[in-house]
Order: structure tokens, then sequence, then C-alpha cells
């Protein structure tokens, strides 16, 4: 009867192992897939969207840029909507829900430490200009549906 009780017993521990490993692993895994997710703000006024890949002088990827951009929008433009958003390892970032017509267009700027760059959209011309400032610039690829 005794070995009984400690087949159980062992049983029990060799399932509850596995399981704690199986949890750390995957938790593991999780944290890998979250630092590639490309972080997304959603301005949710329009249809146009704004990938940025913001990358150094020697274009390796800028981890934790800041990119901002000020929206004036709706009847006379009267409307505000500030909008910030950091980069993930790889230097990316993504706005969407972003306005198809503005009155000055979408003057977008990067920034980390003492390194800046500005980029402007004019989402009626699907014009895109990039001017960089210091050691450190971005590129974007803009796109409106509908």
């Amino acid at each position: 009867m005794h070995v009984r009780a400690l087949r159980q017993t062992l049983f029990a521990l060799t399932v509850f192992t596995v399981l704690a490993l199986s949890i750390s692993v995957s938790s593991q895994t999780t944290a890998v897939a979250e630092t590639k997710s490309v972080p997304v703000i959603d301005g949710g006024i329009g249809a146009c969207s704004v990938d940025f890949t913001v990358t150094d002088t020697d274009s390796a990827p800028v981890y934790a840029a800041n990119i901002t951009v000020h929206i004036a929008y709706g009847f006379m433009y009267l409307r505000k909507l500030d909008l910030q958003i950091g980069t993930n390892a790889d230097g990316k970032a993504r706005f969407t829900g972003l306005p198809d017509r503005t009155k000055r267009g979408l003057f977008f700027e990067a920034s980390q430490g003492d390194r800046t760059a500005e980029a402007f959209d004019d989402p009626a011309t699907a014009r895109f200009d990039l001017d960089s400032v210091a050691p450190f610039f971005g590129s974007g690829l803009v796109g409106c549906t509908g």
C-alpha cells in the first residue's frame, strides 16, 4: 500500500512540474512576441494611416523614439487632437484613424534624447516629405482607404 501512495505522489509531482515548465515557456514566448509587435495608436477620425520606421544614421532601428502629431479637423478645423506613440525595438510605430483632409496637413515629429526629425504629410495630395535634423531620421509610408 505504501508503494501505491508513493507512485501517486510521484505522478502528481511530475504533472505539476510539466505544467509549471509549460507556463514558464509560454510566458517567455509571449514576451518575445510582444517586443516584436508594432505599437499602434488610433485617432478614430478617418481612414488614413502612417507606418513609421525610425532609424539612426547607421540605419539601425531606434528604440523608444517618441513620435507626435497635432491634428486640427472637423468643422472649420476647430477640433484638435494630439497623438503620441513610442517605437518598438525594431524602430516601428503606426498611426491609424487619421483624417483624409486637414487644413495644413499632418506634421509629425520624432525625438529621442537630443535627436529629432520632422515629417510632413498632406493626405489630400498624398505627399510625404521628411526633414532630418541632427543624426536621426525616420521613414514613413502613408495610406488612406476609402
